[in-house]
């Protein structure tokens, strides 16, 4: 069967479509764009599904099929229906476990696109004349198999440990690392065999590998990488795309996949340049990482100093600069309103107001900068770990919200702790510390304790974040 060749328009459309995800990759790289960029986002990707629809839709006697329009299109809207459901009743603070949630079903619809590819051939127009699949075929089927594959169980799994139906702690396996490259060169191997041998047990064989290796290349990641976790698998959700458009010969998915595919990995490498990590070793699957790194509970026999919220308003009111480092603890609060509405009553009172965000604050690339954004937060209000690092030595208070892990000083002397190595704030830094967490006996989601908790000028306000904001808020008001 030969490839449907695609009219003049279509291939227009196609550059059209890549030309505004282009656009969107760009929009969405600062705040102040992200609106656009996500339009620009979606009028390529409606270009791309009905140029599909028009070009790919089956025809009987020379007409479109009618059952097989009803058929697409009774699944573009359960599909839609699913999603714009999704979209309305998702909270702000599940959007990483949606995000690798929506990672897990890219890669299955990957693994299901290939395996209908091999069941049937020719309606994919890669049969030879001898009845054989094309060996070029047979490659991009196998790649885009085993890389939805491990995208798909290795979602499953960061799902899992964000939602809290795993624990975040890396869980390391004996040997892991002989057995992670002993399975991924097998997988390699059967792809190449495949292209001699095409039966069904070898197609089966790197679908189920792949499976596994997903699975055993997250499982030993901790919290602490989980940021760095999500970018990556966005990463290979956009390679499985891509490998699946060459086998359907879809040059829009082939683009959008690539596009997807390298900005992940482009993020992916920032990031773990940011926390001072190996990007090789974070692939790896936890590299380097020991099952009794770091960890433990919260030092509750240390002293510690206690506050209320009507100290933390006068300390705050008397201050001349304040630095605002918000955490995830923020987001399952959902205090970022308040937060703002706190940070328009310090400047009343003539205070400087800055927000810090570290790279991997939260559990996904950017999370704290969405949550800032939604409650109308200044952008020129928010500045980054490098901008915004040699100012705590001449602030009067940094106020943290919900964090743990960034401000944590144990990244840069303890060698053993899973965040060994990770810049993160100097807060110590600062003439007065405050910080909001539920109880002295949590620690971050790395699962490390905090000497900061026990310095001489730090104050714990123990409290919901957002009823802690909201009672500073009516002090600072009266």
């Amino acid at each position: 069967m030969e490839h449907t060749v695609l009219p003049a328009w279509a291939l227009l459309a196609y550059l059209a479509s890549g030309v505004l995800f282009i656009l969107a990759l760009r929009g969405l790289s600062s705040p102040a764009t992200s609106r656009s960029g996500n339009r620009y986002g979606m009028i390529g990707m409606a270009i791309a599904v009905v140029t599909t629809l028009v070009t790919h839709v089956p025809e009987t006697a020379g007409a479109p099929d009618a059952v097989a329009i009803a058929k697409i299109l009774a699944a573009i809207a359960l599909g839609a229906a699913i999603g714009v459901t999704t979209a309305r009743r998702i909270q702000m603070t599940a959007m990483p476990q949606l995000v690798a949630a929506f990672h897990s079903l890219v890669g299955l619809a990957a693994v299901l696109v290939g395996l209908a590819a091999y069941l049937n051939p020719g309606a994919f127009g890669i049969l030879l004349p001898s009845g054989a699949i094309n060996p070029d075929s047979r490659i991009e089927m196998g790649l885009g198999i085993a890389i939805g594959a491990i995208t798909f169980s290795g979602s499953v799994i960061a799902f899992l440990k964000l939602n809290g139906n795993m624990s975040g702690a890396a869980i390391m396996l004996p040997g892991r690392h002989v057995i992670n490259l002993g399975t991924i060169v097998a997988i390699l191997g059967l792809v190449g065999y495949f292209t001699q041998d095409e039966a069904l047990w070898v197609i089966a064989a790197i679908t189920l590998l792949s499976f596994i290796i997903g699975f055993l290349l997250i499982i030993p990641i901790g919290g602490a990488d989980m940021p760095v976790v999500v970018s990556m698998l966005n990463s290979y959700s956009g390679w499985a795309a891509a490998a699946m458009g060459f086998t359907l010969h879809n040059t829009a998915m082939i683009i959008t996949g690539a596009l997807v595919g390298s900005s992940g990995a482009i993020l992916s490498y920032i990031m773990c340049k940011a926390m001072n990590r190996s990007f090789i070793s974070v692939i790896a699957g936890g590299f380097g990482a020991t099952p009794d790194a770091g960890g433990g509970a919260a030092k509750e026999q240390r002293p510690w100093k206690r506050g209320s919220a009507e100290d933390a308003a006068f300390l705050m009111k008397e201050a001349e600069n304040v630095i605002i480092i918000p955490g995830y603890g923020m987001a399952v609060a959902q205090a970022q309103h308040v937060l703002r509405e706190m940070a328009d009553l310090l400047r009343k009172e003539g205070v400087n107001v800055k927000f810090a965000i570290h790279p991997v604050a939260g559990r996904m690339p950017g999370h704290m900068n969405v949550l800032l954004a939604e409650a109308n937060v200044p952008y020129d209000e928010v500045f980054e770990l490098e901008d915004i690092q040699g100012e705590f030595a001449q602030a009067d208070v940094a106020f943290i919200i919900g964090a743990n892990d960034v401000v944590n000083p144990a990244a840069k002397t303890d060698k053993s702790s899973p965040i060994y190595g990770m810049p993160v704030f100097d807060v110590d830094k600062a003439k007065t510390i405050m910080f909001i967490k539920r109880s002295m006996g949590g620690v971050g989601y790395a699962g490390v304790d905090n000497d900061v908790f026990y310095m001489d000028q730090t104050m714990m306000l123990l409290a919901d974040a957002k009823k802690m904001v909201e009672d500073i808020n009516k002090a600072l008001a009266h």
